[in-house]
C-alpha cells in the first residue's frame, strides 16, 4: 500500500460547490421542507390550544414522520424534483443528520414525562441543531440563522416558562417565516 492511498480522499472545493448547487436545485434549497415541519408544528400548536398538551406531544411526534413525504409533495406542486443525484458527496450527511435528529427525539420525550413545554422546546434545540448542518449541505448561511433562532426561543421560552401551546407556536411561526423567506430566494434566484 502506498501513502497516496493510506490518505483520507478530500473533495475539491469545485465539487463540494457542485454537490451543495445539486441539493438546492433538487430541494428547492430545502425551502419546502422547512414549510412542511412548520405546518406540522402549527398543527400541533392548535391540538395543544383545543385539545390537550399530551395530544399536542402526539401529534408533533407522528406528524414528525410525515414532514419529508409532505415536503416533497409540496415540491411536486411547485415543480421542484424533489430528489438528488446518488452520487452527490453530500446526500450521506442527508442521511447521517437524521439519524442523529431520530436519535435524540427519545430525550424529548423523556423530558414531556416532567414537563410537557420542555418536549416542545427540546425538539426546537434538536430542530435547531439539525437545521445548523443544512448550512453546509446547501451552502445557505440563513440555516445558521434558523438553527441559532430555534435555538434561541427554545432556552427563552424554556426561562420564561412557556407553555407548550406557546412553545409549539413558537417554533411554527419561526420555521414558517424562515420557510417562506428561503421558498421566495429560492425562486427569485430561479427567475435571473
Amino acid at each position: 500500500m502506498n501513502k497516496q492511498s493510506k490518505k483520507t480522499e478530500v473533495l475539491p472545493v469545485d465539487s463540494i460547490l457542485n454537490a451543495q448547487a445539486g441539493l438546492r436545485k433538487g430541494y428547492g434549497d430545502g425551502a419546502l421542507g422547512v414549510i412542511s415541519s412548520g405546518t406540522v408544528w402549527l398543527i400541533a400548536a392548535l391540538v395543544a390550544f383545543f385539545v390537550s398538551s399530551q395530544t399536542a406531544i402526539w401529534t408533533l411526534f407522528f406528524g414528525g414522520m410525515l414532514i419529508h413525504p409532505f415536503g416533497l409533495l409540496l415540491a411536486k406542486l411547485v415543480g421542484i424534483p424533489g430528489n438528488h443525484s446518488k452520487q452527490n458527496p453530500l446526500g450521506k450527511l442527508v442521511m447521517e443528520g437524521t439519524i442523529f435528529m431520530l436519535m435524540c427525539i427519545p430525550l424529548a420525550l423523556l423530558l414531556s414525562f416532567q414537563n410537557h413545554a420542555w418536549f416542545f422546546q427540546g425538539m426546537l434545540l434538536i430542530i435547531g441543531g439539525r437545521y445548523l448542518t443544512f448550512s453546509t449541505l446547501y451552502g445557505i448561511k440563513a440555516y445558521w440563522v434558523l438553527g441559532g433562532v430555534l435555538g434561541a426561543a427554545a432556552f427563552a421560552l424554556f426561562f420564561l416558562k412557556g407553555n407548550p401551546a406557546i412553545s409549539a407556536l413558537s417554533g411554527s411561526i419561526i420555521e414558517l417565516g424562515f420557510g417562506i423567506f428561503l421558498f421566495l430566494s429560492f425562486k427569485k434566484k430561479q427567475s435571473q
